[in-house]
This record gives structure tokens, sequence and C-alpha cells, in this order.
């Protein structure tokens, strides 16, 4: 099989500019500076890049003729700082695209009838998150569940007649009254509110919600489940409590009648089998699974199970090993995955019995959501490259010819931007690796200019070639509009790049990982394009750990950013909620091998530090604890090194906030400005 390569920025950035840097505008204020150098529409700014509403939540009709997706905007006006979505349909052939939902709340999770005359999608506008329903032939949206606890994820019953959902255990009576004498009491670990399926009939001519029948019941976590075809039974996965850390321990695939009744357990084992899906013919299911035993570092290869008989098998290998099944082919020959394939995401089809891995789509950038029509032989995605923003495309899955059918940034100004390229590069011991540079706006070939290293999170993230003018946490092009270069590698342990290379940085983090990221930043300054002295450094989550422990082991940055860092990974291990990921990292428990996590912790290392570090936080992440911010934040001002802490309220592992996120990249600017600047600091002692 061959996969395409080319160039995606993600959640990465880089920082070069001119031996000079013009000082950018304080935080809070950039609208109001860019507004008074030029028109905002001229230039690259947070608040621009917000223009550019987010495509998600695509389904197309089962006769290939209609696409519904849902489009995400900001609110920020006055006191306002949120999201609105709302669902959208195109004609497949261009004819017709119309907003099909309205109002001040969300709707999102788009899904046509089999027979294609009505759209259900989910809102809370009545409360909790339900099932509501639309006409395609026009017509008022009505409610269908009055689920207690809300509706999560749902499916049509094959003949349409009925919806199958899972709901968590809603609150009893007694701890209802307990919440509000204010006597609601934490037991860790106990009481679980497992989620179970559901379903609930529906009928077009009727006027009252309908009454929901619970049809899966014991002490497991339902995590995903599929129709048969017949509509007679459901497959389920599911797992021993709802802790996203059980989720990488634990995990099977049961069959229950849909009607209810007992459960029928079909895949078990030590491996974690997830996702689910039937086969048109009724033969086969297929799954993904880590095999004999749990892989906490990531693994998710393609199995498909016999219903009747529990005979299963792994089917090929995927160039990644990391499957995200979208569905299977009419005739039950093919199963469809969208996968990473170094720094592009593409649909790829793999055959239930011989020949090869074919790849469907194509081209250097990033297939994002994706749904099929199988019967039809049609194909909807979102598609986006580094210069060009995600857009829904529709297209044929024997042959990929995509046609446009949103419109959703065409209102949106378009800068000049910095243009982004792939580089490759060998690390001292060998190791090949990517990244992707992009280059200030306006560049001028043979200038050298300061350089962001933006690192980025996991450790099996990737940086892959989607639009660098989208809004993220790291707003690409302000930093290559304020003059900057950045670099985003993907090191050792990045995903789409196979399973022994995500598993590469094994037992050795900030090691061979620190020496692929430096290499690069080497590569960039022997390209000219790197000034040496004008080096910065950044990173989110996993790349806010390489922040913290490359500053203990060089001094070659002006400054540094950690965003959501763990630079103790004794205390993180203990206290994020996903424990068994790090120790899958690290090879033992701590209490077994203290000397792995000291070695590999940027604390224990922390008197070598001299860069000035900026640390950002969300005062709510149960990801990686606030605590690891306030601990390096503490030791450097302990320590007399320049340091300034940002606590974003009411925030988990990344911003959820639309203020927030703007907010981000602007204070960076602000704080790598200061030190590009004049003779590097040195620390206080």
């Amino acid at each position: 099989m061959t996969t395409s390569r080319a160039n995606f920025p993600s959640l990465a950035l880089v920082f070069a500019s001119a031996i000079t840097l013009a000082l950018a505008p304080a935080p809070g204020h950039a609208q109001e500076a860019d507004t008074a150098e030029a028109p905002a529409d001229d230039r690259w700014t947070p608040a621009l890049s917000m223009r550019y509403h987010q495509v998600a939540g695509l389904a197309i009709s089962p006769d290939g003729a209609h696409v519904a997706y849902v489009v995400r905007e900001p609110l920020m006006e006055g006191e306002k700082s949120e999201y609105l979505s709302h669902v959208w349909v195109a004609a497949a052939d261009g004819s017709r695209n119309v907003r099909f939902t309205r109002g001040e709340h969300s709707a999102g999770s788009p899904a046509f009838s089999p027979n294609g005359q009505w759209l259900a999608f989910s809102t809370a506008r009545s409360g909790k998150n339900q099932i509501w329903v639309i006409p395609m032939a026009g017509g008022e949206a009505r409610q269908v569940t009055d689920a207690k606890a809300g509706v999560a994820q749902f499916r049509w019953s094959p003949a349409g007649d009925a919806f199958a959902f899972v709901m968590r255990d809603p609150q009893t009576d007694e701890e209802e009254k307990a919440t509000r004498e204010k006597r609601d009491v934490i037991l860790v670990d106990r009481n679980f509110k497992f989620g179970h399926v559901y379903t609930a009939t529906f009928d077009p001519a009727a006027t009252e919600v309908a009454e929901a029948t619970r049809v899966t019941e014991g002490d497991f976590h339902v995590t995903g489940f599929d129709w048969s075809p017949d509509g007679s039974q459901l497959v389920f996965a599911h797992q021993a409590d709802p802790r996203i850390n059980t989720g990488r321990l634990s995990g099977d695939v049961a069959l229950v009648s849909s009607a209810g009744g007992d459960v029928t357990q079909l895949v078990t084992g030590q491996g974690v089998e997830s996702s689910p899906r039937w086969s048109p013919d009724g033969s086969l299911i297929a799954y993904a699974s880590t095999g004999d035993q749990p892989e906490p570092v990531g693994l998710g290869d393609l199995y498909v199970v016999n219903p009747e008989t529990g005979e299963s098998r792994m089917l090929q290998e995927t160039p990644n090993r990391s499957v995200s099944i979208l569905g299977w082919s009419a005739d039950s020959e093919e199963v469809f995955l969208n996968e990473v394939l170094g720094t592009t995401r593409h649909v790829i089809a793999v055959p239930v019995a011989d020949g090869s891995i074919r790849q469907v789509t194509e081209g250097a950038g990033v297939v994002g959501a994706a749904a099929m029509a199988a019967a039809a032989g049609t194909l909807a995605v979102t598609w986006q490259t580094t210069d060009k923003p995600a857009e829904v495309y529709v297209t044929g899955l024997d042959e990929f010819a995509p046609s446009q059918l949103s419109r959703v940034t065409a209102d949106a100004p378009r800068p000049p931007m910095g243009r982004t390229e792939l580089l490759s590069w060998e690390a001292p011991d060998g190791t090949p690796v990517e990244g992707l540079l992009t280059y200030p706006v306006d560049y001028e070939d043979g200038t050298r200019v300061p350089l962001v290293l933006n690192v980025h999170g996991g450790p099996a993230g990737v940086f892959t070639q989607s639009f660098t003018g989208s809004p993220s946490i790291y707003m690409i092009q302000y930093f290559a509009q304020e003059g900057l270069a950045v670099l985003r590698p993907n090191p050792r342990g990045s995903t789409g790049y196979g399973k022994e290379f995500r598993y590469a940085n094994f037992m050795d983090w900030g090691f061979g990982d620190l020496s692929d990221l430096m290499s690069g930043v080497d590569e960039v300054i022997d390209m000219g394009v790197a000034h040496p002295d004008s080096l910065l450094l950044m990173g989110w989550s996993y790349g806010g750990y390489m922040t913290s422990f490359a500053v203990t082991q060089t001094d070659r940055f002006r400054a540094a950013s950690m965003g959501a860092g763990l630079p103790n990974l004794v205390s993180m291990v203990t206290t994020t909620d996903i424990g068994d990921y790090l120790v899958g990292h690290l090879g033992d428990e701590y209490f077994n091998d203290y000397e792995t996590y000291e070695k590999h912790s940027a604390i224990y290392q922390i008197k070598n530090v001299t860069t000035p570090t900026q640390v950002i936080h969300g005062a709510l992440d149960l990801r990686v604890p606030f605590t690891q911010g306030q601990e390096f934040y503490n030791s450097l001002v302990r320590l007399g090194v320049d340091t300034e802490m940002i606590v974003y309220p009411r925030t988990p592992h990344g911003p959820t906030e639309p203020k927030f996120l703007m907010d981000v990249s602007e204070r960076i600017v602000t704080w790598f400005e200061k030190y590009l600047r004049g003779p590097r600091p040195t620390a206080d002692r």
C-alpha cells in the first residue's frame, strides 16, 4: 500500500522572527492594537482564527443523496464565552445547503433514518441531552426520548422503528435528596454510574416522547454498540467501570437481545476490545483489540468475530496499528478505517479475506470526520490541508474524486499565510524523524529568524497537515504573522508511524525524544532559516513535560512556555486519571523503581534551569493535575529563575472557553518577545 505524505499544522507552533521582533500587543489588547496598525482582516490574530468555524459530526443518508454536518462557532460577546453548534444538510449534488437546527441550544450527532426520510440529532434544549428528529421533507423538530440522565451515543434500528442509546445510571431519589441537602459526600472509586444500553421506539405519527426500555444490566460500563442487520440483537463493548484509566486495562465484547435479557460474552480475555460493528450480511462483527494483553502505550488492531461460533481472527496489520472503524462495505468484504499515516490522515479499506489494504482518500492533508453510505458507494469527509480550512466533501468509495459541499469558512478573511513544509531528518542514533516547519508570513529566503520548537502532547500525539489558520491552543499563523518560524516535530513516541515508533520512547522519556527534537532544531538552523541564538520552546501536556525536561538539559532556548506540563512523574502517576498510561511508558510502578521516575522528571534536576519559563495550567485539570504546574512554578521562583504562572479557571486539560483559547497564544508571544531582546538572563542565585 502506498501512502501520501505532506505538510500539516495542528497543535504545534514555532516562533521565528527577524533578529528584532516587533513588540507584541499586551494580552487582552491585541484586537485594538491590530486595528490601529492595520485592518484586522489583513493580519493573522487569534481573533481572526476564531472566525474559522469548525466542522464536525458528519452523517450521510443511506442513498448518498444528502450529507449532514455540524458547524461549531464561538460566542464571545459581553459575558459569553462558549460554543454553539448546529446541524446543516447539503445535497450531494451541490444543489442545496441549508441549516436544519436553530436556537440558543447546541445540536449535534446527526443521523439519517434508514429510509432517509428523517434526520435525528441530539440536543439539550429540553434540559438533558435527548434524541430529537426532524422530517427531511420539512417541518418542526420533535423530541423522541426523555432519558433521566440524558442520552450519550445513539443509533437508529435497521428498520428505522426504534433507537438504541447509552445512558449513565441516573441518581437515585436518595442521592438527589442528599445533593439538595448538601450531604452528597463522594466515596472515591465506589458507587459508579455505569453506562447501559436502552431502546426507545420511533413512531413517525407520535406526538409524545417514547418510553425507554433498559436492555443491559450489570456492573459494567458500555463503551460502544451496534445493531445486528435484522434488528434482533445488539453487540456491545464494555469495560469494568467508567473510569478513563480502566479503559486502558479492560474491555470485552458481548451480545444481548434488542428486547433485553441475558448477556452472552462473545470476546473476552486479557486484551482490550472496543468499537464493534456488525457486517451487513450478519456473518461477522469487526472490532478493535490490543490482542492478548492490555497495551497502555497504545495499540489497536482490526479483528473480526463470528457471532454464532465466537471464532475470532486478526486481519492485516494496518500501517499505524491504531484503528478507528468507520464501517463495512455493502458486500461485507471490506472494513473501512480512518488512520493517521505520517503527517496525513486518510480512509483506508482492509479486506476480510485475501487482498491488499487500499487507500481510499489521497493527498497531503487530513481527513477528519467521515461517514459512509456503503450501499450507494459514497463517502463524505471533512478535508483540510495546511493552507485550506476544513470543509465537507463527498466522493466515491472506489475512486477518490472529492466534490466540495460546504462553505463554512467562505466568509472568513484570508490574509497572506506563512507557508508550511514537511521536513525529515535523522537523530544522532539514526532514528528517522519528520516535522512541519511553518515560515513567518512574507518570509524572505536566506533570512534567519527566531524559531519556536513546538512539542505535541501524548506522547502518542502527532502533528499533521491540517489548516494552520485554525483556532487552537497554539495559533500557528498568529506566530507566523509575528515573524516567528514554528517547527512541529513528530519525535519517537508519536502516532502515525506504526507500533515500533510509538513504543520507541518506552522508559526513555526526555532522552531519545529530546534528541529527535533538538536535531530537528539543528536541521532548521543548517537550512539557514533559524537563528541559533533566537530559539524558543513550548508545548502542552506531554509537550509541556518535554518543555520542563528540556530546560533542565540545555540552555539553548531564550525562553520557554510549559502548558499543562508534568515535571514530577512520581507525584503525577498517583494523581492523574490515567495512571496506567504513565506506568505503561515507564515500565513499572514508581514504588518499585524510584530511580527511573526520578531520572525522567524535570523536578529532580530543577537546579539546572536558567531559561525563563512561563507556566500555564487549567485550574480543573485532572489529566495533568494543577499541582504539577504549581510545583514547577514555585520551584523556579525559589531558584530565582524568571517565570510567571497563568491559571485558567473552570478549565480542565485544555481551554474549553473560546476567550481563554484566544488568550493563550497572545500571552506566549508576549513572554517570548520579552526575552528575544538583549543579553540572556541568568538565574538569581
